[in-house]
């Protein structure tokens, strides 16, 4: 199993300066190596007929892109497991000032709370130096079976483009935006779960 991982939005809760509301986190799980082979091929294919940036980012790419990109994904053999936090029904102080503290617990949350993940091989977007990454993965052992884990460079991995592309698509189903629900919709086939914190 093969499994990718990214966010959508903040850890912060300063709402009136600029922080996001919502905060979404989730994967995208391919059950074997040909399926994620298959959906490599696929993203790769739509980088060469959709005039777009080098990389495949909800927050930037425009309505057209978009429904280009989900249709291209729609018949791909993935599963879109999806966490959706509205920050004002969170309390703890602790989860409320400490940014680490929060992503991780989200992540936490996420891994341990939808399939046995164990023997799966988890990749995180991001790039936030090996220290990061030394105590991320430190924290997911602690807490979860965790095993295979380590971060990618969503500029240079399809699947980790198609991570946010997916968690982007859901979390603005939970904003105040115009059609909210559109691409949502375009993955309905692909989404397992969507757990809303409460």
């Amino acid at each position: 199993m093969l499994v990718f991982i990214d966010e959508s939005g903040c850890p912060g809760f300063k709402i009136t300066k600029g922080s996001d509301p919502i905060f979404a986190i989730g994967m995208v799980v391919f059950d074997t190596s040909e399926d994620a082979d298959f959906t490599t091929s696929a993203i790769c294919e739509l980088h060469g007929s959709i005039p777009h940036r080098p990389e495949f980012k909800f927050s930037k790419t425009s309505h057209d892109v978009r429904d280009r990109f989900f249709q291209g994904v729609a018949a791909c053999p993935f599963r879109v497991f999806t966490m959706v936090v509205q920050k004002e029904e969170i309390y703890s102080p602790t989860l409320r000032t400490d940014h680490d503290k929060f992503y991780n617990y989200f992540l936490k949350l996420l891994l341990g709370g939808s399939i046995d993940l164990s023997a799966a091989k988890i990749r995180l977007d991001g790039s936030g130096g090996r220290d990061f990454e030394r105590s991320l993965k430190s924290y997911l052992r602690r807490e979860i079976e965790i095993q295979d884990f380590a971060m990618v460079d969503s500029k240079r991995d399809q699947l980790a483009q198609l991570a946010d592309m997916c968690v982007g698509a859901i979390a603005r189903g939970y904003r105040d935006r115009k059609d909210p629900m559109r691409w949502h919709k375009m993955l309905t086939r692909r989404i397992t779960n969507v757990w809303r914190f409460r």
